[in-house]
């Protein structure tokens, strides 16, 4: 049995972004930024994935960053395409051509956790009855929203559609993340307030929500909000799977009021490259002291 404080999946990602100054290619997955960002808090850190042999690289990258990898190699990675047609950061156009494909119980048998991070891209990678099983083991267990709300449409766009397991999946979670648009597609409600009592009321004990200038987070009813100070924005893609999994692992350790902080500071930073978070724990501790504190 391999024990961790954290074990996050979701198949990799080859990432082709879009926005108004052109295209450019990234390694991504929500797993992929997701550890480096558990990892960057001084969590041991698995990260188990799906992806071609032809981009292994990412495994060696991974482990250069302390974390341990367990990769199933596919016939294909799965692709994505992130259009941003705008200077909104939550407005973008999501195409799935091909994916990795889906996750079973047997990737996990011989693992613990403190914490499971489920942070898929779309709906087919983690099956109900992987959910039931984690949901049966010791841990948080924690969801990204965007695994189970986003399915493949006509020519592979990414649309929000209908969640039959939804109740279901949501009374299994201890921390669930969602979106401004993902809260108001599952909830119908626009005010983010009003849809993380409603996700609460659902199942899940704690809901953090983003958004364009921070995060909110509610747990014991109450609401705890954290705005992001990135200097520049480069990296809006992983803006989730960073703020999801720094939540996650701070909370291990200290209280919602206290976690959000962190990964408020810790996503800021990261939005300000195209790479996962990669800098020293020092960086986010002198923002929270100059913008938090």
């Amino acid at each position: 049995m391999k024990c961790y404080d954290v074990l996050i999946f979701g198949n990799y990602t080859s990432d082709t972004i879009i926005t108004k100054q052109g295209s450019r290619h990234v390694d991504g997955g929500g797993f992929n930024y997701g550890a480096h960002a558990a990892v960057g808090l001084g969590c041991k850190v698995a990260a188990v994935t799906r992806l071609a042999k032809t981009d292994s690289h990412v495994v060696g990258m991974l482990e250069n960053a302390g974390i341990d990898v367990f990769p199933t190699f596919t016939p294909s990675s799965t692709q994505m395409i992130l259009d941003y047609p705008s200077d909104n950061p939550d407005e973008r156009i999501l195409t799935c051509p091909q994916t990795a494909g889906s996750y079973t119980i047997e990737q996990f048998r011989n693992f613990s956790a403190k914490a499971w991070l489920i942070n898929t891209s779309v709906r087919e990678e983690a099956p109900v009855e992987v959910v039931e099983y984690l949901h049966t083991q010791p841990g948080l267990l924690v969801a990204d929203t965007q695994g189970f709300v986003r399915v493949r449409g006509a020519s592979g766009r990414l649309v929000h559609a209908e969640w039959p397991e939804k109740r279901q999946v949501l009374s299994m979670l201890d921390i669930l993340k969602a979106d401004i648009k993902e809260a108001e597609s599952l909830t119908s409600e626009r005010d983010l307030k009003k849809a993380a009592k409603i996700l609460n009321e659902w199942g899940p004990a704690e809901i953090v929500l983003t958004h364009r200038s921070g995060i909110l987070v509610y747990a014991g009813g109450k609401y705890y909000e954290a705005e992001f100070y990135p200097e520049k924005l480069i990296g809006r893609s992983g803006r989730g799977d960073t703020c999801i999994a720094s939540y996650a692992a701070k909370r291990l350790t200290a209280p919602p009021e206290e976690a959000i902080i962190w990964s408020a500071a810790m996503t800021s930073l990261k939005m300000e490259a195209d790479s996962p978070f990669l800098r020293p724990l020092a960086d986010v501790e002198r923002l929270i002291e100059r913008k938090y504190r």
